[in-house]
């Protein structure tokens, strides 16, 4: 397998990320995945098993918000050297409950319980680093990395990525 780079003159850098809640049978843990983009060019992926049990499903969608929040802007700021500037990043998820909660700054039930250095997803959303939009769950990337998938699903994603096999 590999990756496949085409060359375009869009470059923008967008991101996707989802949470599978609980998703770890043995303690119950959840996973997130993230993958980053720069035009449509997959250039950064991560998964991995949340290092708490979350207590809700809202805490584990935030969780993976923050982190990928905190890679896209270590990201951005790296591009800085090559002179390539972002005002902000499009954060693409299919849970609307953490959009909700990232644009709207008023605390309540479903997030008294996260602790506060998630929060900062929110404080850069409204400096405008970082924009969080919807994209329906068909079209959610990071669905490889959080949950096992059939082949017709597989293979969408990983056409989408850019994976292809490589001939040895």
């Amino acid at each position: 397998m590999g990756l496949w780079h085409l060359k375009t003159g869009q470059f923008s850098m967008s991101s996707f990320l989802d949470a599978d809640y609980a998703g770890y049978r043995v303690d119950r843990k959840s996973t997130s995945g993230t993958c980053q983009f720069l035009g449509n060019c997959l250039v950064s992926w991560s998964f991995k098993k949340q290092n708490s049990v979350a207590l809700s499903i809202a805490k584990a969608e935030y969780v993976v918000a923050g982190a990928c929040c905190a890679q896209v802007l270590w990201m951005k700021h790296t591009l800085l050297d090559y002179d390539l500037h972002y005002d902000y990043i499009k954060i693409f998820y299919d849970n609307t409950s953490t959009i909700h909660m990232t644009k709207n700054a008023n605390q309540h039930s479903k997030t008294k319980h996260i602790e506060i250095r998630y929060h900062f997803l929110r404080d850069h959303f409204k400096k405008g680093d970082i924009d969080i939009d919807y994209v329906s769950t068909n079209f959610q990337l990071t669905d490889i990395f959080t949950k096992p998938l059939d082949y017709n699903r597989f293979s969408f994603i990983c056409g989408e990525l850019n994976v292809c096999v490589m001939d040895s």
